[in-house]
């Protein structure tokens, strides 16, 4: 169903790729690659600035991996993220598109911010899935890698609605075996908004200020820039608009109505098909 709804990162892709040229970014490190279709444009992109294009992801799709075999010049990490750190030196920017739950984002920013200080750069950070329905509720590929005690109850089938906190049996936008969502949204350690804010007042407390903006558009997409680095007050200026824009903010939430609708008919239709055996 995913093919009726435009969802990935690179539907960003001139924003981001400005952002990168603002802050002459020539090394990069994205984490999760899925179809690849953002990680071409890095590549490109580290090509013509003489750097080096990273992709992490554990289980990437095969289009993906004939790219990667088309293109030696691009390194790919098979781990998870969290698995993968140490293995990665330091670049100057970083896209974050993996494991959509707190637990995983929270982690991932701890680790990037503490590589960049250790080799003297910049933050400079793209997170994906700010918004509905990862924003404040956690999605697991893979719960058995979460410690239970960071792993919220969830469920395979049952799926999310935008007017209610509770997951719903058999309807709304789910993981169809793929992936799980947390049963209920909202509290703490609970999705990548979340994790965001929790890592942006940890840094604050500590001294240390972040910009951050969130485009809500697209499942969300936050930028996270460090407020000393050089470039950073034309990148603010780059992402200022589109900071919780309220029209985009409206359109997404129009754009979702309308595909939960498409889910829910397909599934009244899937309902009515008479099956094999069947009376």
């Amino acid at each position: 169903m995913t093919g009726l709804l435009i969802h990935s990162v690179s539907e960003f892709s001139d924003l981001i790729l400005e952002a990168l040229s603002l802050a002459d970014a020539r090394d990069i490190v994205e984490i999760g690659a899925e179809y690849g279709g953002m990680s071409a444009l890095l590549a490109d992109h580290c090509r013509a600035r003489g750097g080096q294009f990273t992709s992490v992801d554990p289980a990437p799709k095969r289009e993906f991996l004939d790219w990667v075999s088309a293109n030696p010049d691009v390194r790919h990490v098979a781990k998870p993220s969290l698995d993968a750190f140490g293995e990665l030196d330091a670049p100057d920017a970083w896209i974050v598109d993996g494991d959509h739950n707190w637990y995983t984002v929270y982690h991932e920013l701890r680790q990037i911010e503490a590589i960049s200080r250790r080799n003297g750069k910049p933050v400079l950070a793209f997170l994906h899935d700010v918004g509905w329905p990862c924003g404040r509720r956690d999605m697991y590929y893979a719960p058995g890698q979460i410690p239970a005690e960071f792993r919220h109850p969830h469920s395979f089938n049952a799926g999310a609605t935008l007017d209610r906190p509770v997951l719903v049996e058999g309807r709304g936008f789910r993981g169809a075996g793929f992936a799980a969502f947390a049963n209920v949204a909202g509290g703490a350690r609970n999705g990548v908004m979340t994790a965001i804010d929790d890592f942006l007042a940890e840094e604050l407390a500590q001294g240390r200020e972040f910009g951050f903006a969130e485009i809500p558009a697209v499942f969300g997409l936050g930028v996270l820039f460090d407020m000393n680095a050089a470039w950073s007050a034309q990148l603010a200026e780059l992402v200022l608009p589109y900071h919780q824009n309220k029209l985009l903010r409206a359109l997404e939430t129009n754009r979702l109505r309308n595909y939960l609708r498409v889910i829910e008919m397909q599934d009244e239709l899937a309902a009515r098909v008479v099956r094999p055996g069947a009376a």
